[in-house]
């Protein structure tokens, strides 16, 4: 079997998904088909000896859409955002006007005399239908995809906008030939600014929901560019710089201080350090001498290196995780939208109901101007202006008071999911913790004090560039300590520095370094080891052969987490730390954190399957991070939340941005999209309850036992106050404390 992945043009909505998942399927040859809406990608498995790849492409034409097999020419025949901005503009510019024309004339507001409904009927009429005819040749898609939905036996939400707006246009225009035949009673049954408003309102979802798709793909672009183009390798006894694709496994490849390493591999000549911070999320330099294992695209610090290519190309850590991300956007499941799903009832129902009402009133009483009034009133009445707003205004007002609150929110799928977590990830580097290395202790020795060392420490460290001589240096400035610049400096990659200051020779290191250059550390091992048991790294300090203390520097636990896992906890969620850490490190932050499950000694690309293990037992889960290395969890989560301190990476990789870097704000989320869904079911009540009350009546049923006909003036009223209501309870959750 072999597998394919189509990009679909044309779905709006979780019905065209299923629809074209059918289509697709019933190909003879194909096991697979699945559909994701987020994404617009459709993924099949087939036997290419039974089927061809021709044959899916017009299964999914026949179902009324467009499947394309190169993603170029998809880009270059679909500017989907931007031809949504045209129309929207175009809408806006035309039902504006149309808008405060009628709304004016329904006020009772005196219009000048050539535009009055009273002194010139039929121009009112005329400018109103002048105005809305370019919003209907605007929103023709929704008359095409309609159409072909209907015609196809399975109308959605774009057959209803089109029925229910076409009906109000044409009789609109029924309406104002009336008013050109003399008469003017017509004059008050003009829906054009219904139709005009229905058209405008829905694209304004349409053209916020192709926005937000349109950067799916930023997140791959990003890891992409971390990857160097070029590597400097020996080959034939001679340096020659190549493509980075074209080095050879096994090849040796020089990569100077500054660089990036091309390729995974080993280093074979030199000692540096490495900032793998931009792929495993940790702060701190890794040291790298003869033996150590390099990661392509991490940065090498500080001295020149040479390294025999162990993986290279589509094997590189790197490629393996920008395929994860693909791979974990590709697998969501759409979510299916509450009015998407009801209206795959609804909009059937709705038009049954209007012919039957009308075919039973024009075989009862003849009365072709009576069965018409029924069915337009039907139609209109039913139309899905509040069906249709019931989802996106709550998001839009929801997102709004996120974005006020510093919670950017990229879908109203992201809002709508995080109601339901029942597990939180939490990545440790730059989400729990600070991601900054601080000093944590200061140990002097016996014969010195705190002050000294310090100052000893930062002088020794001051023309270091390593994060922990920053550490040094910061707190030594707090601490108002003049630093001594020294005369001489030495870095020995993997140990430490080497200085002289102040007519001291100094040495500032690791135990190895104090060791090989046979200095006395008995004294201080002891606290060594219990703040190492901590997780913190140790910074010894000799001067003149002799150790005068010890400085710990560790990365601390971001103010405000031990409150946000013990509010998440109480808000019934499980809390769990993932960290590519050591377990002794990892379950220190844990502790202060308050958190009791940990997951440590994860590798890069790993924390992804860790995800998708806790999704397996029956979890909805949000992964909360902010390295390269956490953008396939992120991606793999049910909602991906990402620290705004992380990189670009992350953030694109994520649905959900917390500006602040406080964990608090993952709280505030929760809560937000609590609010924002319970609002949502609230307006899809209150669009129901009018369709409920009034169709009927549209039907005709107080008529039927003498009372009055419903006028579709009146329905269209209705369906005004029913959309009117949902954008005020909407609007309720700008207010939403959090």
């Amino acid at each position: 079997m072999t597998d394919k992945s189509f990009a679909i043009e044309g779905m709006n909505c979780a019905s065209c998904a299923a629809h074209v998942e059918k289509a697709a399927a019933k190909v003879e040859g194909i096991s697979y088909a699945s559909v994701n809406l987020a994404n617009e990608r459709l993924t099949v498995s087939y036997d290419e000896k039974r089927t061809s790849l021709s044959q899916v492409i017009d299964a999914v034409t026949r179902a009324g859409y467009k499947a394309i097999d190169d993603e170029r020419e998809r880009k270059a025949s679909r500017p989907e955002t931007h031809r949504l901005q045209i129309r929207l503009i175009w809408s806006i510019v035309f039902t504006l006007p149309l808008m405060i024309l009628t709304m004016s004339a329904m006020a009772g507001v005196r219009l000048p005399s050539f535009i009055s409904p009273d002194a010139s009927p039929l121009t009112f009429a005329i400018i109103q239908m002048l105005l809305t005819a370019p919003v209907v040749v605007t929103g023709r898609s929704f008359y095409m995809a309609g159409t072909k939905t209907l015609l196809r036996g399975n109308p959605g939400m774009d057959t209803l906008v089109a029925m229910g707006t076409a009906a109000a246009f044409l009789y609109s225009i029924f309406a104002t030939i009336r008013v050109a035949g003399g008469d003017n009673h017509y004059i008050h049954n003009l829906y054009y600014e219904s139709a005009a408003a229905i058209i405008t309102l829905i694209t304004i979802g349409r053209y916020l929901e192709a926005r937000s798709k349109s950067k799916a793909g930023s997140a791959i672009r990003q890891l992409l560019n971390l990857a160097p183009p070029l590597a400097t390798v020996l080959r034939d006894g001679k340096v020659k710089t190549v493509p980075a694709s074209k080095v050879t496994v096994g090849e040796l490849v020089m990569v100077k201080p500054g660089e990036r390493f091309p390729v995974d591999g080993i280093v074979t000549e030199g000692v540096t350090s490495a900032d793998e911070s931009m792929l495993t999320g940790e702060s701190i330099p890794v040291e790298k001498s003869e033996g150590s294992e390099v990661t392509g695209a991490s940065i090498n610090l500080n001295g020149s290196v040479v390294c025999r290519a162990t993986r290279v190309g589509s094997a590189t850590t790197l490629a393996q995780i920008i395929r994860l991300v693909e791979e974990a956007q590709g697998s969501k499941a759409p979510i299916a939208r509450l009015a998407d799903k009801i209206s795959g009832i609804f909009v059937p129902v709705v038009m049954a109901l209007a012919l039957l009402a009308s075919t039973g009133w024009l075989i009862g009483t003849g009365d072709f101007r009576l069965a018409f009034t029924v069915l337009i009133s039907v139609l209109i009445i039913a139309c899905p202006c509040a069906l249709g707003l019931a989802t996106p205004v709550a998001v839009m007002v929801g997102t709004g008071r996120g974005a006020r609150q510093g919670l950017l929110i990229k879908s109203g799928a992201a809002l709508e999911t995080a109601r339901k977590a029942t597990v939180t990830v939490l990545d440790k580097t730059g989400t729990l913790t600070t991601g900054k290395p601080v000093v944590t202790d200061i140990v002097p020795a016996p014969s010195s004090d705190t002050l000294r060392l310090l100052h000893l420490a930062a002088s020794a460290e001051a023309r270091s560039e390593h994060p922990v001589a920053k550490a040094v240096n910061d707190r030594a400035m707090n601490n108002g300590i003049e630093v001594t610049i020294p005369e001489r400096f030495t870095a020995l990659p993997g140990y430490g520095v080497e200085a002289y200051a102040n007519g001291a020779h100094i040495l500032a290191g690791s135990r190895r370094l104090m060791a090989e250059r046979k200095v006395d550390t008995s004294w201080a091992d002891e606290p060594a080891d219990q703040l190492a048991s901590q997780g913190k790294t140790i910074l010894y300090l000799a001067a003149n052969g002799s150790c005068k203390g010890l400085i710990a520097v560790a990365d601390t636990l971001r103010q405000g987490s031990e409150e946000a896992v013990r509010e998440m906890t109480r808000m019934g969620l499980e809390v769990v730390m993932i960290t590519g850490d050591s377990e002794q490190t990892a379950k220190h932050i844990a502790r202060l954190a308050g958190i009791g499950n940990v997951i440590a000694d994860v590798l890069p690309g790993d924390k992804a399957e860790e995800i998708r293990k806790i999704r397996n037992r029956g979890n909805l889960v949000i992964m909360v991070g902010d390295g390269i290395n956490d953008a396939p969890a992120l991606a793999t989560a049910d909602v991906g939340i990402a620290i705004g301190s992380g990189t670009d990476v992350a953030l694109e990789a994520a649905d959900i941005v917390l500006i602040k870097n406080d964990l608090r704000d993952v709280v505030k989320t929760l809560k937000l999209s609590r609010a924002t869904i319970r609002n949502i079911k609230q307006n899809l009540f209150w669009a129901f309850f009018y369709n409920i009350l009034g169709i009927p009546v549209a039907m005709g049923a107080l008529h039927l036992f003498g009372g009055p006909l419903l006028n579709p003036m009146i329905a269209a009223a209705a369906m005004s106050f029913s959309s009117l209501s949902v954008v005020w309870n909407a609007l309720r959750i700008r207010n939403l404390k959090l």
